[in-house]
């Protein structure tokens, strides 16, 4: 409508005035940059709707252009003036320094941001819906909403508005003699009456506790407690840390001076060759028995490379070593855990051994001494426990909060955490030569990690798929045998792609309800796995046919382990506390 510097009013149209002449002319030669606003007027405490009351200061527009001419800037506008209209009332949804309105940034309105607490906002959202009004944040405690609901409650929230509970009566039990109607007979089925009464009746019909409310009892009294006393924050009592051991063999070393960890040489077998070698069938009779104690066994290791020493963890909490060649008597007992022992086993070399407990402690014992080394503990119960083959120094723990931990032992510090689980963890299998591992979980899936990655580089969970509990790796290292929840051993690959093989199945046994363990013979032609009436089942690797079953025991058999430097002996261990060797 107007040019811009011109002050242009409909009153002035017909009443020139020499100096608004010479202003308009002046100010008809300015080129101003485009999108940019070169006003500066200079408003009078005067009504904003008249722009005829307003006067154009001549000092700051000589600042701003030197000459007419000029189309750059010479002086720093503010941006006041650069954001202010050139003509006409102020724009309502722009947000300026004078205007208090704000664009809005939801659909209902412009909203602010506060720092408020989750509980301090869910109180408050709970008494707008139930009440009606709430506190404003930026108000110092004023209230918005129904104010006349406020006023009426005093400005209460839904935790100040506590019910309280009258004393517990039970309606009259009635005439035996009436039948129906009014003081019928109730008897041992009169109900209570009503229990909860409100501070204000009008709060019955509307109030509703939620989830992670409940009601109060003020009539009754609080109960003094007793003052705490040293005895129980003594923990003296505490045998977790208190680790003992017993030698029960007939010599602690031999003539030589060698210990029980020195395999025997004068036997007719030779316990440093290479495993694998020769040729293996499933065994037929029993040929000694050991007895661990009364309670159930969840674990049995033969000591790696010589296999001349068998150790066992039972629900005693304790945990045992036998002799397998020699007169095949108990040697030492390792006492520390409190609760059943999970599982156990051996580093690479077979000097030291670690144990899981459900007492949430993970302990390394020295099997020779029986000397507790190192303890470490994460809150959770462990429930499998491997070193790497590769390395004394690092072992793997699958825990009950679905998390797998690598510890190092020489600085007993966790180095890599892998928590993609979403089940507590069963199994750990190192493959593709320890740099890699599969975990099972009884989240129904199998995963497969890069050693110090904790990214699993696959992940398999069909459908059809069931809890894997027990795992055993094939000598090959091409595959892997896991025990299925559904009454079967499945088996995958351990290379890069970890496929099931569909053509390997193992069926025949019952293994439902218990974590039974599968193990493989030295040369892969056997796979043996207990089962929960008592039997031990062997299959033929290349066939999947069952050849043998022997009776181990009477209740379940959830321990097989196979001796890899005598063929054809097996070790099995159940519910019933004994350990049997067959041949």
């Amino acid at each position: 409508m107007a040019l811009l510097g011109a002050d242009y009013a409909s009153s002035d149209e017909g009443s020139p005035n020499p100096r608004q002449e010479s202003r308009k002319t002046a100010a008809s030669n300015i080129v101003a940059a485009p999108e940019v606003s070169l006003d500066v007027w200079s408003y009078q405490p005067r009504d904003f709707s008249h722009y005829s009351n307003t006067v154009q200061d001549p000092m700051r527009l000589q600042m701003m252009l030197a000459k007419p001419t000029n189309t750059a800037l010479t002086y720093n506008v503010p941006y006041a003036d650069l954001s202010r209209p050139s003509q006409g009332p102020t724009n309502p949804f722009k947000a300026t320094e004078g205007n208090a309105l704000k664009r809005k940034n939801v659909l209902t309105g412009y909203a602010e941001e506060a720092a408020i607490s989750d509980a301090t906002f869910t109180n408050q959202h709970r008494t707008f819906q139930s009440r009606g009004y709430a506190q404003e944040p930026n108000a110092n405690g004023a209230l918005v909403g129904d104010l006349a609901s406020a006023e009426k409650y005093g400005g209460r929230d839904v935790v100040q508005m506590k019910p309280s509970r009258a004393k517990r009566q039970r309606q009259v039990k009635g005439d035996p003699s009436i039948v129906d109607g009014e003081g019928r007979y109730l008897g041992p089925w009169a109900k209570y009456q009503e229990e909860v009464q409100y501070e204000d009746e009008a709060a019955l019909a509307e109030e509703e506790l939620a989830s992670d409310e409940e009601y109060m009892d003020e009539s009754v009294a609080p109960v003094n407690m007793a003052p705490m006393n040293k005895a129980a924050t003594d923990y003296q009592d505490d045998h977790s840390n208190q680790e003992t051991t017993e030698f029960h063999g007939t010599s602690l070393f031999d003539y030589q001076g060698r210990s029980y960890m020195h395999a025997p040489r004068d036997i007719d077998i030779d316990l440093y060759k290479e495993q694998g070698l020769e040729r293996t069938f499933h065994p037929k009779k029993l040929i000694h028995t050991w007895k661990h104690g009364t309670k159930p066994i969840n674990a049995l290791r033969f000591i790696p490379s010589t296999n001349h020493l068998l150790l066992s963890a039972s629900a005693d909490a304790r945990i045992k070593i036998f002799d397998v060649y020699r007169d095949r008597e108990l040697l030492r007992t390792y006492s520390g855990h409190t609760k059943s022992v999970s599982d156990v086993n051996f580093n690479p070399t077979g000097t030291q051994f670690i144990s899981g407990s459900y007492d949430r402690f993970m302990k390394i014992w020295d099997t020779e001494t029986g000397a507790c080394l190192s303890r470490f503990k994460t809150g959770a119960i462990p429930h499998c426990i491997k070193f790497n083959p590769s390395s004394p120094y690092e072992f793997l723990a699958g825990m009950s909060d679905k998390k797998i931990i690598q510890y190092d032992t020489r600085s007993g510090e966790m180095t890599q955490e892998y928590d993609h689980h979403l089940g507590p963890i069963n199994t750990i299998t190192f493959v593709d030569e320890d740099r890699r591992f599969i975990t099972t979980s009884d989240d129904k899936s199998l995963r497969a990690w890069e050693l110090n990655i904790p990214v699993p580089i696959k992940f398999i969970a069909e459908p059809h798929m069931f809890a894997l509990t027990a795992a055993a790796p094939h000598p090959s290292g091409k595959s892997v045998c896991f025990q299925s929840g559904d009454n079967k051993i499945v088996v995958y690959a351990a290379t890069d792609r970890f496929r099931q093989n569909r053509k390997k199945e193992f069926r025949g046994h019952n293994t439902s309800g218990y974590a039974i363990d599968i193990d493989i013979s030295a040369n892969g032609d056997w796979v043996s796995s207990g089962d929960s009436g008592g039997w031990v089942c062997f299959w033929d690797y290349k066939t999947c046919k069952m050849h043998h079953k022997i009776r181990a025991g009477e209740g379940a058999i959830t321990c097989v382990q196979w001796n890899r430097q005598t063929t054809s002996r097996v070790v099995t261990a159940g519910l019933e506390g004994v350990i049997k060797y067959w041949d």
